[in-house]
């Protein structure tokens, strides 16, 4: 897992998502709102629902991007109901809420790690970024 992950807001523009991603070489980012965590804005949403569209970026808000539907795990849930939700919901990242406080993200390669360190993913998300 991830503590800390960075976040959006709902009403940013895709621009700055982009920015941030960039910026700190990640390829999601926890979208929140003032009721709370929304879901998780990736990279791959950014090109297939905003640039493939011909969606303005710059106008176009994050909320209008990010998945409806939040799928989570609580830091009291196992790997294998981490693993689950993940398979059952095409998932890559899952946000860590602790009741309604985002306390982080656990990713597809965090799991690789935990469950087969010795994978080819696990070997790949356990390498530093090179920029």
């Amino acid at each position: 897992m991830t503590s800390a992950p960075l976040t959006i807001d709902v009403d940013a523009p895709i621009t700055a998502a982009a920015e941030l991603m960039r910026d700190a070489d990640i390829g999601a980012l926890v979208v929140t709102a003032t009721s709370g965590v929304r879901g998780v804005l990736t990279d791959r949403d950014v090109t297939v629902r905003v640039v493939a569209t011909g969606a303005d970026p710059a106008t176009t808000a994050v909320g209008d991007v990010v998945a409806p539907d939040l799928v989570a795990v609580s830091p009291h849930d196992d790997v294998d109901t981490a693993t689950e939700l993940m398979r059952t919901n095409a998932l890559r990242r899952l946000p860590v809420l602790d009741g309604d406080d985002l306390v982080g993200i656990v990713s597809l390669g965090d799991l690789a790690i935990d469950h087969d360190p010795t994978s080819p993913l696990a070997d790949i998300s356990s390498e530093a970024p090179n920029n």
